[in-house]
This record gives structure tokens, C-alpha cells and sequence, in this order.
């Protein structure tokens, strides 16, 4: 059978930006305190009429006119996030309708945490795989939530990335896993606008415990080290985390820095792992090994070896990601509050 993995991806990150100082100053915390703490200098912030649905469609459209493809042979598409614009109704449809993929498709929405994009990924590479479809389309976006006064709000941002999966790929999958157990580590119930986080019980029982496993045992089942590979990525909910788990599994600075997006973009939950991944997809050469793992509050880690092909050569990558992250304009935090609608009226 022909190799299976990434023939395209498209990204989508909303224009607007808050730097870490503005919501500070805010709140009357330390600034500097905040950027080092966190390792985030700012965020993305959707507009208005942004929302899962609109980035979704943007990055698809992006994928599918850099892959060159009719989008009626999309088989399935599964979009990933904890930000569907709609409780009852899926985001999918929106997607498969928008870019034309006609109506023989699958469709559903995943959700956990900020893994479900990775996790349509796996059922994208199944599918093929198997002779279901000849191509899927795999989507992690989110527009993520933050109380204001919260430290989720120097970082809960916005953004996405749509990965086509199918045959004769510019990024062949090796191998993948699962690391899951129940961690209740982060939550938001039913009507609840806002989640709840467990403070530093996010660290080391669910992050560094989820990604690290899933990243060790990955490598080893299929005889690698950490120098084996030119790239390496992990979920990026600050700044600090995925540095600290690259040194646990043994990586260099230099391995992860190209696609340590979270500083300039935020944490962009569903987006966040492959957002990073896209910017090293950006400029890998043929011959490149690449380990992603993302990362799902809840809790678990769906862990990737990827090997780029001869493919990428011709492949269009323009515009690359960090061109769009650098191509941000600043609001102060009043319009911040006007765009993410926290301002209600009685």
C-alpha cells in the first residue's frame, strides 16, 4: 500500500493581537513577572464574526488549493475543538458545505480538550488506510475561553490548522499513539462561559505525566532518540511547558524552537500542537524526521513520528506561519473585551 500521511495543510490565525503588558496593566500585575513566568509576549483574538467554524473553513480552503485537489473526493471531515460555535449542531457540516466537498461524506466534531485535532487526525489516517476514503480532512481551531482576571488570559487564544490526510503524502506517518487517563485537570460544565483549572495540578500530573509517556514510549517501540529527529513539537499552553518536557525527553532548543509559536500567538487549545507543527512543516526538507505530541486536558496525548518526503519540494508553503503571526495588529484591552464579547448587557 502506498505511504499514508499529510498531503496538504492550510492554517488560519485572526489578525488581531493583545500583548501580555496590556492585560496587566489591567489587572495591576507585574508585567515582566507575567512574560517570564508564562513565556507569552502576546495572543491572538478573534474578530466579531470569527469563531471555529470561519477559521476551520479558512485553513481548509487554504489546504485544498495548496493541494490541488477536487474537494469532492474528501471523504470525512472532523474538526477538533472545546469552541463549537454550537452546542447541538456540527461544525462539520459548516466546513464540508463552505469548501464544496458536495454531500457524500462523513462528518463529525471531536472534543477533547486541546488534542481533538489530533485525534481526527488518527481517524483521517485509519480511514484512508483502510480503503474507506481516498482523502480526509482533519481540523484543530478553536476561539479559546478565559474569565477576565484569570491567568488563562494571557494566552487562551484563537487560531487553526486543516491537515488533508491521504496517499503519495508531502509528511508520511511512521507511527502514532495514545496516552490517556481520567485527570481532571481542567473543565467547564454545561452553560458555564468560562472553564475551571486546577492550578499547578496542571503541571505535573496531567501535562508533563501525559505528554512525556506518550512522547518516551513512542520513541521507543520504534527504536529512536531524541537526536534521531530534526523537529520535535508538544502542546503549547504557555511558554514554558513544552521547553521543559522537550529537556525531560532529552531534546535541544534547537529541535523545537521553529514551531514554539505560543509566545507570539498564544495558546490556541485544539490549534496548538499542529499550529507549531505547520510552522515546521514550513521549511522541512526531504529526509526530516518530526515528533509531535499533542496534549488534551481530561486528560491524554496523541503522539506522531512524521518523515517528510520528497514531496514537500514542489509543494506550496506560502504563506508560512510565522509570516502570519508577525503580520499582527495590536488592540488595547477594551476592544479585547468588545471582540471575545465579554462586556454583557442586562
Amino acid at each position: 500500500m502506498s505511504s499514508v500521511g499529510i498531503v496538504s495543510y492550510g492554517t488560519y490565525i485572526p489578525k488581531f493581537r493583545i500583548k501580555a503588558e496590556e492585560i496587566a496593566k489591567v489587572w495591576g500585575e507585574d508585567a515582566d513577572s507575567i512574560k517570564s513566568g508564562l513565556g507569552v509576549l502576546q495572543k491572538s483574538v478573534p474578530d466579531l464574526d470569527e469563531d471555529t467554524a470561519t477559521i476551520s473553513v479558512e485553513a481548509s480552503r487554504e489546504a485544498i488549493k495548496r493541494a490541488k485537489i477536487d474537494p469532492k473526493k474528501i471523504g470525512a471531515i472532523f474538526v477538533g475543538s472545546e469552541s463549537h460555535p454550537y452546542a447541538v449542531k456540527p461544525t462539520a457540516t459548516i466546513v464540508g458545505d463552505a469548501i464544496g466537498c458536495g454531500n457524500f461524506f462523513h462528518a463529525a466534531d471531536y472534543e477533547f480538550a486541546c488534542k481533538a485535532g489530533t485525534a481526527g487526525i488518527q481517524t483521517c489516517i485509519a480511514m484512508v488506510k483502510s480503503g474507506m476514503i481516498e482523502y480526509g480532512l482533519a481540523i484543530g481551531a478553536d476561539t479559546s475561553q478565559s474569565a477576565p482576571g484569570d491567568p488563562l488570559e494571557y494566552s487562551a487564544s484563537a487560531g487553526g490548522t486543516a491537515f488533508i490526510i491521504g496517499k503519495s503524502p508531502i509528511a508520511e506517518v511512521e507511527a502514532t499513539l495514545s496516552f490517556t487517563s481520567d485527570t481532571p485537570d481542567f473543565w467547564r460544565r454545561e452553560g458555564q462561559p468560562y472553564p475551571s483549572h486546577g492550578g499547578r495540578f496542571t503541571g505535573t500530573p496531567a501535562y508533563f505525566r501525559h505528554v512525556y509517556t506518550a512522547g518516551e514510549k513512542i520513541m521507543r517501540e520504534n527504536g529512536y532518540k531524541p537526536e534521531d529527529f530534526d523537529y520535535a513539537v508538544f502542546h503549547q499552553p504557555n511558554g514554558k511547558f513544552p521547553v521543559r518536557v522537550a529537556r525531560m525527553l532529552g531534546f535541544r532548543s534547537e529541535q523545537i524552537e521553529q514551531g514554539l509559536v505560543v509566545r507570539k500567538v498564544g495558546n490556541t487549545y485544539s490549534g496548538s500542537s499542529v499550529l507549531g507543527f505547520s510552522a515546521i512543516l514550513d521549511v522541512a526538507k526531504p529526509g526530516d524526521k518530526i515528533l509531535l505530541v499533542s496534549f488534551g486536558s481530561g486528560a491524554g496525548s496523541d503522539a506522531f513520528i512524521f518523515d517528510i518526503t520528497d514531496r514537500i519540494e514542489e509543494f506550496e508553503r506560502e504563506p508560512k506561519v510565522w509570516d502570519k503571526i508577525n503580520r499582527g495588529v495590536e488592540v488595547d484591552y477594551s476592544v479585547y473585551l468588545k471582540l471575545r464579547r465579554k462586556i454583557k448587557m442586562k
